[in-house]
């Protein structure tokens, strides 16, 4: 038998899914979650195998609480979001289902059950956050704590071996991503990799100057000093349009 778990803001959404599942005998709810933060502490103590999720949540959203979660789940999503934004993550997902959706279509997602493995979270997740329209903030765990960084307070950011370091005016936070995820991801908002350790918020850049050889310097706001490598200068140059 599967361990299920509910994680959707409307009540209703989640009496239906019940309702659906009164009398199968392969899948018992073990609880349900009205939001992303309620539905990380759920899935770290309850450990299901199954999780219906909803997209679109107040406080952090679905993709965002899954970038949170490190253990494999089978994953049916449950979503008002358009059909052609949400198929890009129909291979890691058993199914995705657009509200409002009958029982007919619901059991049709059970019976992939059986065909699909538990999905890599992060992958799943990752492809979410660069195949969405992108957000303006990045969610961080620290221990128990759930921390939401607003993409505009973000001064740069740095590697750090297999996490990406996050400094803030609030301090420095670790997320397992990649510099060329954040690279990609953050183009939108000014962010420009300076260096293939260093990415930087360009809205706090106050002058360059000239290092070593080929290499240069960032000066910000705040007085830190981060690297530019040739590559990186252009890329600063084109962004700067200087």
């Amino acid at each position: 038998m599967k361990r299920a778990l509910i994680i959707d803001d409307e009540p209703l959404a989640r009496d239906i899914i019940r309702e659906y599942l009164k009398g199968n005998e392969d899948i018992k709810v073990i609880d349900e979650c009205a939001d992303g933060f309620e539905g990380v502490k759920a899935i770290q103590q309850l450990k299901p195998d199954l999780i219906f999720l909803d997209i679109q949540m107040p406080k952090i959203n679905g993709f965002e609480m899954l970038e949170l979660i490190d253990t494999p789940l089978q994953i049916i999503f449950t979503t008002a979001f358009d059909e052609h934004a949400i198929r890009a993550f129909d291979k890691n997902a058993v199914d995705y289902l657009l509200k409002p959706f009958s029982k007919a279509r619901f059991y049709q997602a059970l019976e992939k059950l059986n065909q699909n493995v538990p999905a890599p979270v992060k992958e799943l997740a990752e492809e979410a956050s660069v195949s969405l329209e992108r957000q303006d903030r990045i969610v961080v765990k620290e221990g128990t704590r759930i921390k939401v960084i607003p993409v505009a307070r973000i001064r740069y950011m740095e590697a750090a071996d297999d996490y990406v370091k996050i400094v803030t005016d609030e301090g420095a936070f670790l997320k397992n991503r990649t510099m060329a995820f954040y690279e990609k991801a953050l183009n939108a908002f000014r962010f420009v990799r300076t260096h293939r350790s260093y990415i930087v918020n360009t809205h706090l850049i106050t002058r360059i100057e000239p290092y070593e050889k080929e290499m240069h310097l960032v000066i910000l706001s705040t007085g830190e000093r981060l690297p530019v490598s040739k590559s990186g200068y252009a890329r600063l140059r084109a962004e700067l349009g200087i």
